[in-house]
C-alpha cells in the first residue's frame, strides 16, 4: 500500500479553432464541479475513511485558469510508495476531445485514471451500446465513471489506491440524496484566478421535472428534484464570508424554482444577511414560471438575489413546441421580467437560435419583438445542438441524421448540424449577429435607462464583459474569460507546432488585435456610461442649489448665483473607499477631473479620427499639436473619472 497519494483533481478546458487548448489570465465562472469534489475529498480525509498513515495532497487544476503540467504529474508517482490518481472532472461534451487526449498522456505514463462529468455520463445513459470514442479509453485502461459519486466517492478512491478499480462505474440510477452531504469548497489560492476574488460556487439542488428535448439534465441528475438542507448551506456561507471573505455566489442548480427546499434556503440566506449582517448576494437559474410562485420573487430579494437567468429560448411559440418546453407561454414573458425587474433583480434570459423553422427573417422578427416587448436586461444565445445524453441527440442518432463527429465544437458556439434553412455558414451569421443586435449601443442604452438605479453598474459590467468575450475573444461569454493565454507547444494532437519566431509573430499580431478590440469597448462603454448614468452627489446638489436659488429670486437670477451655486455644490465630492494612500489624489483631483460636466465623447472621437486619416495619408503637418495636446488630456481626464466611477460603484 502507498504511504503518500497525489490526487488531482483536473477540469478539462476546450481546443480552440486553431487546435490551442483555451486558457486565461483571469476566469469568470469558477467550477462548481472541482469545489464539490474538494469537499468530499477533505470529509473523507476527515472521516480517516483511507486509513490514519495514509498522507493525501490535493490538487485542484481548473484548465480554463490553469497551465496543467502534464509532465510533472507524470513524474509525481516515481517514488516507490507514492500513488498519483488522476480524475478528470465534470467533463463536458466540447471539453471531452481534450480530456481524452490528456487521459491518454497519463495512461502511458502508467497513472490511474478517472473521467466523470455530463458528457460520459449522458451518452452512456441512452445509447445502447458504448460509443467507438469511450470503448477506445476503456481499452487504454481509463476507468469511466457515470453519474454523482456523493455516496460512493469513498469507495472509488479505495478501489483507485489498491489497484482494483472498474472499467466502468454506473451511478446514474443511485441519485444520492443530497441533503446532508458535504457542500461544496471554496479555495482562496484557486478563486484568485478570477476577476472576482469573492465569487464561490454552490449546489443547492439538483434535477429537473421539465421535458426539454435539448436538455442533458434530466437524463443525468434525473426529473425528480434533490435538494440540499438549509442549515448546512447557511454555515457554509457564514464560513466562507468569515474565513475567505466570498460575499457573492452563483447558485448553479439547473433551476431553483422547482428545488423543493427553496423557502427554508432563502430563510436562512435572509437572517445572515438582516441579523448576522453577512453582505451575502447570488445569482440564479430559474423556468418561466418561477414569478407565479407565491413569494418567490420578493423572498429571492431579501436573500440577496440580485439577477435571475431564465430558461426562456425563444419568443415563437412554434419554437417552444419543437423544443417541448409547453410550460413557456410566450404571453407571459413581459409580466414575468417586470415582476422581477420591480424587485430589483436584473434578468437574464437564455436564447436558442436553431430550431427547425427558423429562417433568417423569422429569427431578426423574434429578435426584435424580444427586445421591444419583453425587454430582459440580458440575453445569451445558443445554437441549438444535439448534446449527447439529450432526446434530440437520441432521436437524430436513430434516424440516421448527420452531426460533427468532433465534439470539441459542441459548445453552442458552433454548427454541429445541418440546418434544413440556414445553410452556407447563415446559421453562425445569424448567431452572431443576434449578439451584436442585443449589444447594440442603443439596446444597452435603452436597458440601463429603465434599469433600476441598484443594478445599473450590475448591468454595465456584464454588458463590457459580453461584448468583450464575443467581439474580442470570438467565445461564448460562459466559456471566456480575460486575456487569452496560449503555450506554443499546448496544441491539439493533429495540429502542428509552430516555430519561436512563428508563434511570436502570430501572438503579437493576435495580442495587438485584442488590445485594440478592448479598446473600442473601452471607448464604447465609457459614451454609454456618460449618456446613461445617473447624476452625481455634485451635480444633484447643483440642482437643489439652483432650485433654492430660483425660489428666492424670484426671476432675477444672475450669472453670479449660477457660479456660486455651482462652486458650493462641487465642494461635496463623493467618497471612494481606496487604499490610504490613494485618499489624498482623490481629494486634491477629483473635482477638477469632474468640474466639467461631459455627456458624450462624440467630439473626442470625431477629432481621433480625423487625426488617424492623416497619420495614414502622411499629412502629419495637418494634426494641430496645441489641440492634439489639449484632446488627449480631455480624454485621460474622462477616462480618469470614468474608472473611477467604475471602481468605486461599481
Amino acid at each position: 500500500m502507498p504511504k503518500k497519494l497525489h490526487l488531482y483533481l483536473i477540469k478539462p478546458s476546450q481546443y480552440d479553432d486553431d487546435g490551442y487548448v483555451v486558457r486565461h489570465w483571469r476566469g469568470v465562472l469558477p467550477s462548481n464541479t472541482l469545489a464539490c469534489l474538494a469537499g468530499l475529498t477533505e470529509d473523507v480525509l476527515d472521516q480517516k475513511t483511507l486509513g490514519d498513515s495514509l498522507k493525501v495532497k490535493i490538487h485542484l487544476l481548473d484548465e480554463v485558469v490553469d497551465h496543467v503540467p502534464v509532465k510533472r504529474i507524470c513524474r509525481s508517482q516515481r517514488g516507490t510508495r507514492t500513488k498519483t490518481i488522476v480524475c478528470l472532472v465534470g467533463v463536458q461534451t466540447n471539453q471531452f476531445p481534450r480530456a481524452a487526449d490528456l487521459a491518454r498522456a497519463f495512461r502511458r505514463a502508467g497513472l490511474t485514471v478517472m473521467i466523470g462529468g455530463f458528457h460520459v455520463s449522458g451518452y452512456l445513459a441512452l445509447l445502447p451500446k458504448i460509443p467507438p470514442d469511450i470503448q477506445e479509453l476503456l481499452d487504454a485502461g481509463v476507468t469511466i465513471v457515470k453519474g454523482e459519486v456523493e455516496e460512493t466517492w469513498p469507495e472509488l478512491l479505495r478501489d483507485a489506491i489498491a489497484g482494483r478499480l472498474k472499467s466502468l462505474y454506473d451511478f446514474l440510477n443511485n441519485k444520492p440524496d443530497l441533503y446532508e452531504k458535504p457542500v461544496p469548497v471554496i479555495r482562496k489560492e484557486y478563486l484568485r484566478k478570477f476577476v472576482a476574488s469573492n465569487f464561490g460556487t454552490l449546489d443547492c439542488g439538483r434535477g429537473c421535472p421539465f421535458e426539454c428535448s435539448f436538455c442533458t439534465i434530466i437524463n443525468v441528475q434525473g426529473r425528480k428534484m434533490r435538494y440540499r438542507s438549509a442549515e448546512h448551506i447557511a454555515k457554509a456561507v457564514r464560513h466562507n464570508y468569515q474565513r475567505h471573505g466570498v460575499s457573492f455566489y452563483f447558485l448553479t442548480d439547473d433551476n431553483f424554482a422547482r428545488n423543493k427546499n427553496w423557502e427554508p434556503i432563502f430563510d436562512a440566506l435572509i437572517r445572515l444577511r438582516e441579523e448576522e449582517h453577512i453582505p451575502v448576494e447570488f445569482m440564479m437559474q430559474v423556468d418561466v414560471l418561477s414569478w407565479k410562485i407565491k413569494n418567490f420573487v420578493s423572498k429571492a430579494r431579501r436573500a440577496g438575489c440580485i439577477n435571475v437567468f431564465i430558461g426562456m429560448e425563444s419568443v415563437n411559440t412554434d419554437n417552444l413546441k419543437a423544443a417541448g418546453k409547453n410550460q413557456n407561454h410566450v404571453d407571459e414573458y413581459r409580466q414575468l421580467i417586470d415582476t422581477y425587474r420591480t424587485s430589483d433583480i436584473s434578468t437574464h434570459v437564455g436564447y436558442i437560435i436553431g430550431f427547425p423553422g427558423d429562417t433568417v427573417d423569422s429569427v431578426r422578427r423574434d429578435l426584435t419583438r424580444l427586445m421591444e416587448q419583453v425587454q430582459p436586461d440580458h440575453a445569451s444565445f445558443f445554437m441549438l445542438m444535439p448534446l449527447p445524453g439529450s432526446q434530440d441527440h437520441l432521436e437524430m442518432h436513430r434516424r440516421g441524421e448527420w452531426m460533427s463527429p468532433d465534439f470539441n465544437i459542441y459548445d453552442s458556439h458552433h454548427e454541429a448540424t445541418r440546418h434544413p434553412k440556414l445553410k452556407d455558414s447563415a446559421w453562425k451569421k445569424l448567431y452572431l449577429e443576434a449578439w451584436r443586435t442585443f449589444y447594440s449601443f442603443e439596446n444597452m442604452k435603452a436597458v440601463l435607462e429603465r434599469t433600476p438605479a441598484c443594478n445599473y453598474w450590475n448591468n454595465f459590467i456584464r454588458f463590457m464583459w459580453y461584448k468583450n468575450s464575443i467581439l474580442t475573444e470570438d467565445r461564448h461569454p460562459m466559456m471566456c474569460g480575460f486575456l487569452r493565454l496560449k503555450g506554443r507547444k499546448n496544441r491539439r494532437p493533429g495540429y502542428p507546432i509552430l516555430s519561436r519566431w512563428q508563434y511570436f509573430r502570430e501572438r503579437t499580431k493576435e495580442l495587438r488585435e485584442h488590445l485594440a478590440g478592448m479598446l473600442r469597448i473601452l471607448f464604447e462603454m465609457e459614451e454609454l456610461w456618460l449618456q446613461t448614468r445617473r447624476p452625481s452627489e455634485a451635480e444633484q446638489r447643483i440642482i437643489e442649489e439652483l432650485n433654492k436659488i430660483r425660489v428666492t429670486a424670484r426671476g432675477q437670477l444672475k450669472l453670479a448665483d449660477l457660479q456660486l451655486a455651482h462652486f458650493r455644490a462641487k465642494m461635496h465630492f463623493p467618497t471612494l473607499h481606496v487604499p490610504s494612500k490613494l485618499h489624498l489624489f482623490w481629494a486634491k483631483w477629483y473635482p477638477l477631473l469632474a468640474s466639467r460636466t461631459v455627456y458624450t465623447r462624440a467630439d473626442l472621437d470625431s477629432f481621433w479620427h480625423t487625426v488617424r486619416e492623416r497619420w495614414d495619408e502622411r499629412q502629419w503637418f495637418r494634426i494641430p499639436p496645441h489641440r492634439f495636446v489639449l484632446n488627449l488630456f480631455r480624454d485621460v481626464q474622462l477616462s480618469l473619472v470614468f474608472f473611477i466611477h467604475l471602481r468605486r460603484d461599481a
